[in-house]
């Protein structure tokens, strides 16, 4: 009952936190000049028609020169058509000043880049997840060896450099010199075929490195306090090899802290990496979201910032939630 209860509050919480930051993004934007200028082959007066379909300004007349004049819907009136839409019909809207995709409707868009973004960070979870707790086991069982230390300079080397530096030394290094993969990722649409993987590997490891380091500290910080305790000597007077005490006894004590960060890492699997994916070209939602700003196209940018919104606060409530489910003695909620 105290988890459901906490789980209930919780969601509410984020529902409410989601609206607050969706409405600001929205008034904001709305505070922004309107894009109608029209690109070549275009005609302007469809371009101030279709603003007009969709909420956004009222009153359109041609004024001297040939210059189209409007007059704007007031912003609250514009979010309540724009949520309307959303709620009854679905519609996020028309992509009206995003070059290639001009007419074109923003959620088939996005749904149609989804994929590479997906698989990306899906490859990077499960290839820095293993490493990154690998090294951290050995780091703690070889604590203050020559093996500790080396991991934690390699550790503090991938903490300090920012990953773009760590995407271009991995460009320059194994795609530039040595060419042993594409600069590029490769545009076919059959996701889970070789060529598309071999392409993704330098991506992958420039967006894992990061995790692998954070995966590899947490785990050493954790298991190296865990084995000092009493009950690990307890276990191995009881009879219990190191072998069994380390993996049925201080593993487990020291997941409570590292499985709920496992757990966001999958759960924002969605968010990508827009750094990475606009420097490897990868057809995913980190382009569309950085060009929807470039190109001023509002409805695919109050969409995209929706969607990355509410993938932060899942993970969230998922890393708090599942505590107590790791953990019994962790009743969330509870008094």
């Amino acid at each position: 009952m105290y988890m459901f209860k906490y789980v209930m509050k919780r969601l509410g919480l984020m529902l409410f936190t989601f609206i607050i930051i969706f409405t600001m993004c929205f008034v904001f934007i709305k505070l922004l000049p309107i894009p109608t200028n029209a690109l070549p082959g275009q005609d302007p007066e469809i371009i101030m028609k279709t603003l007009e379909g969709r909420g956004w300004i009222t009153n359109i007349r041609e004024g001297e020169n040939g210059v189209w004049e409007y007059d704007r819907v007031p912003i609250l009136l514009q979010y309540g058509t724009y949520l309307k839409r959303i709620i009854t019909k679905g519609d996020f809207g028309l992509v009206t000043t995003y070059g290639e995709y001009i007419g074109y409707d923003i959620w088939d868009v996005f749904v149609s880049h989804l994929p590479p973004t997906i698989l990306i960070n899906i490859y990077s979870t499960l290839i820095g997840v293993p490493i990154g707790l690998g090294l951290g086991i050995l780091a703690a069982l070889k604590k203050n060896k020559w093996q500790d230390q080396l991991i934690n300079i390699f550790i503090i080397l991938l903490i300090s450099v920012p990953s773009i530096v760590l995407a271009l030394m991995l460009q320059y290094v194994f795609c530039f010199k040595l060419n042993w993969f594409p600069l590029m990722v490769s545009t076919s649409n059959d996701y889970f075929s070789w060529e598309v993987f071999h392409s993704m590997i330098p991506a992958v490891f420039a967006m894992c490195l990061g995790s692998i380091a954070g995966y590899a500290r947490y785990t050493r910080a954790e298991l190296s306090e865990v084995l000092t305790g009493e009950f690990m000597l307890l276990a191995r007077t009881k009879g219990l090899t190191k072998r069994q005490a380390v993996f049925r006894h201080a593993m487990r004590n020291s997941m409570v802290v590292i499985f709920p960060s496992i757990l966001s890492e999958f759960i924002s699997v969605l968010s990508g990496s827009l750094v990475i994916e606009k420097m490897f070209a990868i057809n995913g939602v980190g382009g569309l979201y950085l060009n929807s700003i470039i190109f001023q196209d509002y409805d695919f940018f109050m969409l995209l910032s929706g969607f990355y919104t509410l993938v932060s606060l899942t993970a969230g409530i998922v890393i708090d939630i599942s505590y107590g489910f790791i953990d019994p003695r962790i009743r969330m909620g509870a008094k």
